[in-house]
């Protein structure tokens, strides 16, 4: 499977102003903006309470003060300016205490006046870097730069707001350092380029309000409004109709939220990761580094299969859970895409599949089936028609009557692919070197029929791998073969900085030309070793 966007024409973001060079181990401060457009909120709240009575005045065309409001007047403006006085001062002594450096492999921030903080990261770690921009941002032309570490979100280091050719280009720098690039000395104020990148796909808004149409939510709201009208219908009591409200708001708000997440969604491939645009009225754009991906899942709801859609979700150390709406945006690869769309992002996360026939392996992990009657999957000579998967035995059939000819597990030479679901399709991709323990769990009724269940700890996230139901010799035979495969895959990724080992990095003179790298990016990055739980 090789990378997609192979061979297009490189794409970069262009600058519309002079970009500042970022010193190495120089303090430098946010946008004097920036503590406005975070606080805008409390201006509009103190406009309001000192401007409500007036409005409503004006409305009524009601004189603008009376004879028992007038004597009021002085000290209510008096009030009113020293509140937003101290307000203004503030924000400006926010603005004057918060600094940024890049200096000895860290990103730190300095923050407060009155109670200080200094967060920090490092640079050979960060797993996720997004350029952040709501509405209010937008419009002046400034942008929050984000950066997460490996503990679930707790460290991200939030930078709002930069002009956004300057977080553009702090992003380059930073990620030009965690990939192990470092300045020429001969030309220590030379600026690192933003990597050119290679555009992979782009979901049409059609096809993004299509499949919200055929969602899970939608199919749930369907069947409470049938079921209201048919217990309206039995019953002669139209009060029925009355919870299809809550529900429809929910789901109207839902479906905004989605939307306006969904909405423009693009890929590109860059020497720096994979980078990610998304968003209406909030834009964002993630940039993933080689490798930071530690597990992968493609589902298909039941009415998608109609068109052939699937998502894709991932679990990224740093972003957690994404069980907020924030949370799961960040950590969606695809929210809606056709199978060559998924292929094309698979090749990206996992650019080694490992198999010779990649085609056919994850295209029996998306769709297949074992045979039914005769052997089962896992049996020899059964490895053909279902792209080598070892499903659960014939024996499990009464507890799990509809999913135990899907769910089921392969090894390639890079990662291990677990399938589940009939109904609700779903196909787990973990990288071998990203598997940080196992368990194998097992309950009364498993023990009766001699099945088990192999869990793989990965980072929090969305995704949570778990081959279901498999036989019991079968799952201990996986548990010590991935445990051997984990080992040998850490064994082989040798450095965090995955350009630590080629020349330098292209370089761009302040107002002088590129001078075009003659290297390539390799993807070598070390993960801490995981333990084996039984």
């Amino acid at each position: 499977m090789t990378p997609a966007g192979a061979g297009e024409t490189p794409a970069t973001s262009g600058t519309a102003g002079p970009v500042s060079v970022v010193p190495d181990g120089e303090w430098l401060r946010v946008h004097p903006a920036s503590p406005f457009i975070r606080g805008w909120v409390a201006l509009a709240a103190i406009g309001f309470f000192f401007g409500r009575d007036t409005f409503e005045r004006l409305l009524q065309g009601r004189p603008l003060m009376d004879d028992m409001f007038a004597g009021r007047v002085p000290f209510l403006l008096a009030g009113g300016g020293l509140i937003l006085l101290l307000a203004v001062l503030g924000f400006i002594m926010t603005w004057y205490f918060t600094r940024y450096q890049v200096a000895e492999g860290y990103v730190r921030v300095n923050t407060g006046f009155l109670f200080k903080q200094q967060r920090q990261a490092r640079l050979d770690r960060v797993q996720a870097i997004d350029i952040v921009q709501p509405l209010l941002a937008r419009i002046f032309g400034l942008a929050e730069l984000k950066f997460e570490v490996a503990d679930a979100g707790e460290s991200a280091v939030r930078l709002a707001y930069l002009r956004i050719d300057d977080a553009r280009q702090l992003r380059a720098t930073i990620l030009a350092r965690a990939a192990g690039l470092e300045p020429d000395p001969e030309r220590p104020d030379a600026v690192l380029p933003e990597a050119p990148e290679f555009a992979v796909l782009s979901v049409p808004p059609s096809r993004l309000v299509g499949s919200l149409l055929l969602s899970e939510q939608s199919f749930f709201v369907a069947l409470g409004a049938v079921a209201s009208v048919v217990l309206s219908v039995l019953t002669e009591n139209r009060s029925f109709y009355f919870y299809l409200i809550p529900a429809a708001l929910g789901l109207a708000a839902a479906y905004w939220a989605s939307f306006n997440k969904g909405y423009n969604f693009t890929a590109a491939i860059s020497p720096d990761g994979i980078r990610l645009r998304y968003g209406l009225l909030d834009t964002q754009a993630q940039t993933l580094p080689p490798g930071r991906i530690q597990a992968l899942k493609v589902s298909q709801p039941p009415l998608w299969r109609i068109f052939g859609w699937y998502r894709m979700q991932v679990n990224v150390a740093g972003y957690g859970p994404g069980s907020n709406g924030e949370g799961a945006s960040r950590t969606t690869l695809l929210p809606v895409g056709v199978q060559a769309d998924v292929m094309r992002m698979l090749s990206l996360v996992l650019p080694d599949p490992g198999t010779p026939d990649p085609a056919r392996v994850f295209a029996a992990g998306l769709t297949g089936l074992a045979r039914a009657g005769g052997t089962y999957a896992g049996e020899p000579g059964a490895e053909g028609p279902d792209g080598g998967f070892v499903t659960s035995p014939r024996r499990v059939r009464l507890l799990a009557p509809l999913g135990w000819r899907r769910n089921g597990f392969a090894a390639t030479g890079t990662a291990l692919l677990i399938r589940s679901g009939r109904l609700w399709r779903e196909l787990v991709v973990v990288p071998h070197q990203r598997t940080q323990s196992m368990a194998l769990h097992q309950g009364p009724l498993a023990r009766r029929f001699r099945v088990a269940d192999l869990v793989l700890h990965t980072t929090a996230g969305p995704v949570s791998p778990r081959v279901i139901q498999a036989g019991l010799d079968e799952a201990r035979a996986l548990f010590d073969a991935q445990a051997a495969r984990a080992r040998e895959a850490r064994k082989r990724q040798t450095s965090e900085q995955w350009l630590a080992q080629v020349a330098p990095a292209t370089v761009v003179e302040p107002g002088g030309e590129t001078e075009p790298a003659e290297t390539a990016p390799v993807d070598q990055q070390n993960q801490q070793e995981g333990q084996q739980h039984g």
